[in-house]
């Protein structure tokens, strides 16, 4: 299986996330999605954005088995995470990402 894609998105004219994100795994078994914010990262200087990312992306590898789509939309602060339905996943790619980025707040899961 190929690294999960972890894009940032900066141009508002973007398709909808919601086209973009899967909803059904290659096998067709539904995935569940969660979000995080983290809050003024878009004000922080370049290297320090830079940075963040390159650490959700390490703590996402980590996860790849259940990770099968994120993206960081950087004029929102906000990651979008597709999972695997795999139980109790979710919390700990949260708590992975909260320890490698304290300010990460998870706000919201389907």
């Amino acid at each position: 299986m190929t690294l999960p894609r972890l894009s940032v998105q900066f141009d508002t004219s973007a398709e909808p996330l919601r086209k973009r994100a899967p909803v059904h795994d290659e096998n067709g078994r539904p995935l569940s999605d969660f979000m995080m914010l983290i809050p003024g990262l878009r004000d922080k200087p370049k290297h320090l954005v830079e940075r963040t990312i390159q650490d959700v992306h390490i703590v996402l590898t980590h996860f790849r088995e259940a990770v099968v789509f994120a993206e960081f939309n950087l004029k929102l602060n906000l990651l979008w995470v597709s999972i695997r339905s795999i139980n109790g996943i979710r919390f700990e790619i949260a708590s992975a990402i909260q320890e490698h980025v304290p300010e990460a707040k998870l706000v919201s899961h389907i």
